[in-house]
């Protein structure tokens, strides 16, 4: 990176996120956005929330973005990094569209986003190109300009996103009682999607069993194995893992479910294990629920001693690993030499998503793409 942190072109960067409730009212509105055009009925929202009325009706995904952002504003601000840093939900407030309006009045007009998914999937990254383009759409309805739009690279295998991950899983492992430490297994989990998604996630030279999404974790799976080994002498077997799965049961997804492996573990003699959720930025109501609810139950009933990991959150180096990709996009698009920073064995990811990557089942616009009807 250059000495002088110059993020030229780039005026301003926006962290998009999913969003969730922040109390009970909020709970089957929110499910509403997330599931429009599907025709749920809202009696049957009222049971997938079930998760949230167990914790007050309030999601923590918000609050632990509001961490994110004064942690990126606090490390951009210590760097010499003069970047604006806002704030827009794909469904629940600050809505996308309410932000990109403000930043327009604000008088951005070349926007960096940084999505909260690392790796590449329809729902991690597509989706949210999707919400751009509509949220693009709707203000130039409105008789705005659209600003330009660019979105960061996945960063799965940035070291600021991957380090962060390797010390949880090494805390987990020594709060683990020391007669079941050395044989623990590490159950490396993230995100359920149907198979067919997986499949087709990633730039099309990546299609196939498990695509891009499957063999991204895999490497970063590999990459904190490795770390862990390195740094205590104990080889910890491991495996990817899924967990949150939801929709029509006769679709297949991405399997074993965590619950499910968990059994197979301790019927197979493990005496222990460690769930490392390295598909998921911060800890919000899919890990609290799924994880240290659901599974953390599973394995009190089997008698196996569990610890969860942390997630990346508001950690330092992962705000500092968000200032080195600003910089690095920003040297790409003014024609400065840049060196991508990436650990692993797939080196860092493309810049601009290409056309047919992570396609939806029903083509629909997408920005900040190869694509992108909003150049």
């Amino acid at each position: 990176m250059p000495d002088v942190l110059d993020a030229s072109p780039y005026d301003a960067l926006l962290l998009l996120s999913f969003g969730g409730p922040e109390g009970p009212d909020d709970v089957v509105p929110f499910l509403e956005n997330v599931t429009r055009g599907r025709g749920i009925p809202k009696e049957r929202l009222k049971e997938v929330g079930q998760h949230y009325f167990l914790f007050g009706g309030v999601s923590p995904i918000n609050d632990q973005n509001r961490a994110l952002l004064d942690a990126l504003r606090k490390d951009f601000a210590d760097h010499g990094l003069d970047l604006p840093v806002y704030w827009g939900n794909r469904n629940w407030a600050p809505y996308l569209t309410d932000t990109l309006r403000e930043m327009v009045r604000d008088g951005r007009r070349r926007i960096l986003v940084l999505a909260t998914s690392a790796y590449a999937s329809y729902s991690g990254c597509r989706q949210y190109r999707e919400n751009l383009a509509d949220s693009l759409a709707a203000l130039e309805a409105e008789g705005l300009e659209p600003p330009k739009i660019d979105k960061l690279r996945h960063y799965f295998n940035h070291p600021g996103f991957v380090e962060p991950m390797i010390d949880g899983v090494l805390r987990s492992l020594a709060d683990l009682p020391e007669e079941v430490r050395d044989g623990a297994h590490i159950a490396f989990t993230t995100h359920s999607i149907p198979n067919s998604a997986a499949d087709t996630s990633g730039p099309v030279e990546d299609h196939g069993d498990g695509g891009a999404y499957v063999e991204q974790h895999l490497d970063v799976a590999r990459l904190i194995a490795d770390a862990v080994r390195e740094r205590t002498g104990v080889d910890h077997p491991w495996q990817l893992v899924y967990q949150s799965r939801s929709g029509a049961p006769h679709i297949p997804w991405l399997e074993p479910d965590i619950c499910d492996h968990l059994e197979e573990r301790h019927g197979a003699g493990v005496p222990a294990v460690v769930m490392a959720p390295i598909g998921f930025v911060s800890d919000h109501m899919e890990v609290l629920y799924d994880l240290d609810t659901e599974a953390e139950a599973k394995a009190e009933e089997l008698g196996l001693p569990v610890r969860r990991s942390a997630t990346v959150g508001a950690d330092p180096r992962f705000a500092a690993a968000v200032r080195d990709l600003v910089l690095e996009r920003a040297a790409a698009e003014s024609g400065r030499a840049v060196t991508p920073c990436a650990l692993g064995a797939l080196g860092a990811s493309h810049n601009l998503c290409p056309v047919g990557c992570c396609p939806a089942r029903a083509p629909r616009p997408a920005a900040a793409g190869a694509d992108s009807p909003y150049a």
